[in-house]
């Protein structure tokens, strides 16, 4: 008798197995899987984009930081080497700030040969050690000053240079017809093409601070 309704219970398991799954299912099942599949895609495009506009962000914060070294550390470059070989110069970073987007999507390194603690030329000649492009269609939106009050003034400016002068680590900070004796620190945004935003700040006492 053990026996018999083993075998019959061998038979149900079988059967249902064998039975497997109907069209109508695996449709609903093809469904739920696309569309977890497009919400999948969706959320990681936009995660990517998040990781991207952080890394320019990233890269960017640490070639102002190559520029502090550069400058405090005393370091010569052939630009520099050509017009007094024993002369160490500032190094900074020059941005642009103007309507035209070909304009915010670089940026320049520079070495500050006439120790103006800015950026004297108009592209990357003279002074110019280096022009990077910024990738992926991200650019730079705007350039924000903060003052110690806590007030600011968004792009009422043309460019922002920032420069390290030996031996301090303070920042120099440059922009045509504002006065920076009051500020506390410069914000640069970057945008990503969807409207993702990251954020360096740059404080007058040297410090870089990656929003």
């Amino acid at each position: 008798m053990f026996q018999f309704y083993k075998n019959i219970n061998k038979k149900k398991k079988l059967a249902c197995f064998q039975a497997g799954m109907t069209y109508v299912e695996l449709i609903v099942v093809l469904s739920i899987f696309s569309v977890m599949t497009s919400i999948v895609l969706f959320n990681y495009g936009r995660f990517q984009e998040k990781v991207d506009i952080k890394v320019l962000a990233n890269d960017i914060a640490l070639k102002i930081v190559e520029a502090q070294k550069a400058a405090m550390s005393g370091k010569t470059n052939d630009v520099a080497a050509a017009s007094n070989p024993n002369w160490k110069p500032s190094y900074g970073v020059y941005f642009y700030n103007t309507s035209s987007i070909s304009d915010r999507n670089h940026f320049i390194y520079f070495a500050d040969l006439d120790s103006n603690k800015k950026f004297s030329d108009t592209a990357c000649t003279g002074e110019c050690l280096d022009d990077i492009k910024i990738t992926k269609n991200d650019y730079i939106s705007l350039i924000t000053v903060f003052d110690k009050d806590g007030t600011h003034n968004a792009s009422s400016f043309d460019d922002l240079s920032i420069t390290f002068v030996r031996p301090s680590s303070e920042a120099s900070i440059k922009l045509p017809n504002l006065s920076t004796d009051n500020m506390d620190y410069v914000q640069v945004t970057l945008t990503s093409p969807s409207g993702l935003n990251a954020f360096i700040d740059v404080y007058s006492s040297g410090r870089i601070q990656i929003k």
